[in-house]
């Protein structure tokens, strides 16, 4: 908190510079499967900015300069950096969320569907 009797920083001072975390370069491997992560007709909105994201992070971009770019918050870009760098590519996947566990397996969730896709051919005739 600021007391009045404070003096303020002088204005025109330089910014200190934020310190980005040390990334590993990705292999030629890696660049062609982001690559095709980034710009892939088929590729899901959120993993293409994620894909272009570590593109920029890999050119040596700052965060504000990636963040411009891409239309993200710079929180977002250091998240993303900081998982590059904990996990590599796959940091790059959804993690697990909380909530409920699945009380219906795939199986028993297809037989209570089952009766109701037996029914529907009955109603139509």
């Amino acid at each position: 908190m600021r007391r009045t009797s404070d003096p303020l920083p002088p204005t025109g001072s330089p910014a200190t510079p934020v310190s980005t975390p040390c990334s590993t370069a990705p292999s030629i491997a890696e660049r062609v499967r982001l690559r095709n992560m980034a710009y892939g007709h088929k590729t899901q909105h959120r993993l293409r900015v994620r894909g272009r994201v570590v593109l920029h992070v890999a050119r040596g971009r700052s965060h504000a300069c990636i963040a411009r770019e891409t239309g993200l918050h710079r929180d977002t870009v250091r998240r993303r950096r900081g998982r590059l760098n904990q996990a590599g590519l796959p940091g790059l996947e959804d993690r697990q969320r909380r909530g409920r566990p699945v009380s219906f397996t795939p199986l028993r969730s297809a037989e209570a569907k089952a009766p109701a896709c037996r029914l529907l051919p009955a109603c139509r005739e």
